[in-house]
């Protein structure tokens, strides 16, 4: 699947919820796969339906080690559909961000270090999960790609981006 590029409308576009009678659909479960996929090749560590030109309401969250993200713990990808912020910590961290759809550059960006959210699984069904730490960031970061935002919605100031080549060479 392409990926949508910083400029292109669909990032500046809130997400459609998914309705009920999709979870039915065997096209639903091919385009999750597919996604995935999409998100795995391109190293991410979540991705959102409105990267690959889908304007619906889909993310996974898929935290792992990996050339962009050494540092990042292991988890299973989690998909969820229809999210929603039930509660965010008051106490709000500064950390480094890359984004599939913003290539070349990282931002150094404050966000909630956790996070309560209720959603839809694959199958419809409604789940809530607490996120913290890192984990809580990829939410948050694939949560604007719903809502029509980037990262790039959140820098305070200039100062707070980098090339990736300098961010790898001063961070990895």
């Amino acid at each position: 699947m392409k990926i949508a590029q910083v400029g292109e409308e669909i990032l500046r576009t809130p997400a459609l919820q998914v309705k009920q009678d999709e979870f039915a659909s065997e096209s639903l479960n091919t385009f999750i796969d597919e996604l995935l996929g999409t998100m795995l090749e391109a190293n991410g560590i979540g991705i959102a339906a409105p990267q690959v030109f889908d304007p619906r309401a889909i993310m996974i969250i898929a935290s792992r080690a990996n050339a962009r993200y050494p540092d990042a713990p292991e988890m299973q990808p989690l998909v969820m559909i229809n999210p929603s912020i039930k509660q965010v910590s008051d106490n709000q961290v500064w950390e480094w961000e890359g984004c599939l759809s913003v290539p070349g550059i990282r931002g150094r960006i404050q966000r909630p270090n956790s996070v309560e959210v209720a959603y839809l699984n694959a199958l419809g069904e409604a789940q809530t999960i607490k996120l913290e730490g890192f984990v809580a960031r990829i939410f948050l970061h694939e949560f604007d790609h719903l809502i029509g935002k980037t990262w790039l919605d959140h820098i305070s100031s200039t100062q707070n981006i980098m090339a990736n080549d300098v961010w790898a060479a001063k961070f990895t």
